[in-house]
């Protein structure tokens, strides 16, 4: 592959992921959570969407893949390690700090735009 081959399917990823949270960003709208945060970068990592429910919070990863299937099986154990310690770095800015009532799910986009959200798919740790 050349480089402007993977430069262009670099951007088509990039561009894709970005749709993928927007259309996730709007389907906890519309259930009526807030946005807190996207794409929020800290030391250990990035999360792709923070959303608010009241004083609660809910870290999201959003997967798209063609298959609902293939975007679930891109969850790591690794990256649900860095998710966590992502969030506990974000939490330390929140007035009840760890203690904030969190939940960690996972958003599944098909190449058909069809979402499922897995709320508390791996807990918390």
């Amino acid at each position: 592959m050349t480089v402007s081959a993977k430069r262009i399917r670099g951007s088509v990823s990039y561009h894709a992921g970005l749709s993928a949270e927007l259309q996730v960003t709007q389907d906890y709208e519309r259930r009526g959570f807030a946005l807190a945060r996207e794409r929020w970068r800290g030391k250990s990592g990035e999360i792709d969407l923070i959303m608010r429910d009241g004083d609660a919070l809910i870290f999201v990863e959003v997967k798209k893949s063609q298959s609902l299937q293939r975007a679930a099986q891109r969850i790591t154990p690794r990256q649900m390690n860095r998710i966590y310690c992502a969030a506990e770095e974000y939490l330390a800015g929140e007035p009840n700090g760890t203690l904030t009532d969190v939940r960690f799910d996972v958003a599944l986009v098909d190449q058909t735009s069809d979402i499922q959200i897995m709320e508390n798919a791996f807990g918390h740790g």
